[in-house]
């Protein structure tokens, strides 16, 4: 049996569980995770839609397209940052989580930084 992961928003108005871990870990440093995020790069985790079930506070998940086949969702309460997912293409049936949002320690195998040609100038790696 996978293990059950929960999260939340920082005012815990939204909660959510995954029923499989996270896949694909990446850190995105593009400008719109970086926006989005409020830091140097955004981390996430995708899983299959069917995979994330909201527990409460739906009705505070408000929803922004940032691109044609992107959609980013947050909580209407506090802001926090929760999910992506694309309308259109291969992954179109995922959605990836903001990894920063879970309540349940999560330790990925596997995890990459993406975009980092478009690196914030002040980020210093260490």
């Amino acid at each position: 049996m996978s293990e059950v992961y929960q999260g939340s928003c920082l005012c815990g108005v939204v909660g959510y569980e995954l029923t499989t871990s996270p896949k694909a870990v990446s850190h995105c440093h593009c400008s719109q995770c970086r926006k989005g995020h409020g830091a140097a790069f955004a981390s996430y985790g995708s899983v299959p839609q069917s995979t994330l079930r909201i527990l409460r506070g739906s009705a505070s998940i408000k929803s922004y397209v940032s691109s044609e086949s992107v959609l980013r969702e947050f909580c209407s309460e506090c802001g926090s940052t929760l999910f992506w997912s694309r309308s259109q293409g291969e992954f179109s049936d995922w959605v990836s989580i903001a990894l920063g949002t879970l309540d349940t320690p999560f330790l990925p195998e596997k995890q990459k930084h993406v975009h980092t040609d478009s690196a914030a100038p002040w980020y210093i790696s260490v």
